[in-house]
């Protein structure tokens, strides 16, 4: 597979920290980013790339050459009118006759290339692009897609009007494309992919699919988020976020750790997120875990609420948690409940399924969607029965908070017996415990 590199970027934004240089050489851990993303193609088997430039053109042909010193085979192309992200691919369509890679210079990205490649090429036969999607800190001012069973749905272009639920999923700005995308790319004007063309082929009926990810894709555009990949790089944090290595996870129940318990939660005016939730869950991201929702949701399989209003429920928390610079990685629900013979009920949601906590199938799906060591990871819970003895059958570490049912529950279902658990004031407190102590 063929690999493009958009890499026209001044850095405006970055002021002085740019050092007069095209935003692809800026420098992090000592290696220009585009450096960077040369060696990670290169690892993968990917040894023919393009690289589009633009402003100072040659100061990134100067430091890379031909690309053997890295085992590639580099090709370059000068912009010389703006032609936007999409223009620029195109104006070298005549050199890609197959299936290809794109990234963008400036976004410093880890992660596992041929995971990604084998994702499209299982799935994406018949698709014209594959995008790599995850959740971010700065939702509303992001582009946000919508996905569904690995396809994207619907796009929401910012400004985001208020009053409005969305899902927490933008663009990593990497991207395979079919050389089929070309044909809605004009050649009379600036394009962007994420702004123009991927909405144009999805309202022609094209389909896009989502690759979800928890790996490492950050934007250094801007001063702060400069100074936070290179912290990133400087505490391993860079390194570790690829599913490459085993990744690790704090799962959160959410009904009383989250957000407010509230008896049979079923309309999203319900849904109360707790203060301390987003500072804790930011805590989170900042470090070496994911954070990953495993909530039994039996309202559905009762007929008190739709999976549709569930998804507007979790839409709302994700925005709510993303105002405030918090992300979580993904949501995973269980619409079902074992006793049948109640009134309104969905009969074939009231089965004895495996992925109603305690048993341990949302778990066991997070693991391998994300690569994960069960053994480093944990679960806050608010519940022994449920939460408590989840972590037990999946070999997870337990740490409890006295908000929710405080973990009280033991006396009302009597199936477990009383033991010392390590219970904490809330989220806040239980994430502060586990990133202090490292994980151990």
């Amino acid at each position: 597979m063929q690999a493009v590199i958009l890499a026209g970027g001044k850095g405006k934004r970055l002021g002085r920290l740019a050092q007069g240089l095209p935003k692809p050489m800026v420098q992090v851990g000592g290696k220009p980013v585009l450096e960077h993303q040369i060696k990670l193609l290169a690892q993968a088997g990917i040894k023919d790339i393009w690289i589009l430039t633009g402003y100072k053109a040659e100061k990134i042909s100067e430091y890379f050459g031909d690309g053997r010193k890295w085992g590639v085979k580099l090709h370059y192309s000068k912009e010389i009118e703006p032609l936007g992200t999409a223009g620029a691919v195109k104006s070298i369509a005549a050199k890609l006759n197959s299936d290809f890679l794109v990234m963008y210079g400036d976004v410093m990205v880890n992660f596992d290339v041929k995971r990604f490649i084998n994702f499209h090429r299982r799935l994406g036969k018949k698709a014209i692009a594959s995008i790599v999607v995850h959740p971010n800190d700065h939702p509303l001012e992001s582009d946000l897609v919508e996905v569904k069973n690995n396809q994207v749905v619907n796009f929401f272009p910012k400004p985001h009007p208020e009053g409005i639920w969305y899902r927490n999923l933008v663009s990593a700005a990497v991207y395979i494309l079919s050389p089929k995308i070309f044909s809605f790319i004009p050649s009379d004007r600036q394009t962007d992919f994420g702004k123009n063309i991927f909405p144009l082929a999805f309202k022609k009926k094209k389909n896009i699919l989502a690759y979800l990810t928890g790996e490492y894709f950050r934007d250094m555009g801007k001063p702060r988020q400069l100074r936070e990949v290179r912290g990133d790089y400087e505490s391993g944090r860079y390194q570790h976020l690829t599913y490459q290595n085993k990744q690790q996870a704090i799962f959160l129940d959410r009904d009383g750790v989250i957000n407010q318990e509230v008896d049979q939660l079923a309309k999203v005016s319900d849904l109360r997120v707790y203060d301390f939730a987003a500072g804790a869950i930011k805590k989170i991201n900042q470090s070496k875990y994911l954070t990953i929702v495993v909530t039994n949701q039996p309202m559905v399989a009762k007929g008190f609420l739709t999976l549709t209003e569930l998804n507007e429920i979790h839409k709302k928390l994700e925005t709510e948690l993303g105002i405030l610079g918090a992300k979580i990685d993904a949501i995973y629900f269980c619409p079902h409940h074992p006793q049948r013979g109640f009134k309104g009920e969905v009969k074939a949601l009231k089965i004895n399924c495996q992925c109603r906590k305690p048993k341990i199938g949302l778990i066991k799906q997070a693991a391998a969607d994300f690569n994960l060591d069960l053994t480093r990871s944990y679960l806050i819970g608010d519940s022994r029965r449920f939460d408590y003895q989840t972590a037990v059958n999946a070999g997870l570490k337990f740490v409890g908070v006295k908000t929710g049912y405080g973990c009280q529950d033991t006396a009302n279902y009597g199936r477990i017996k009383p033991r010392h658990l390590l219970i904490r004031k809330n989220l806040q407190k239980a994430v502060d415990y586990i990133i202090k102590n490292k994980g151990k």
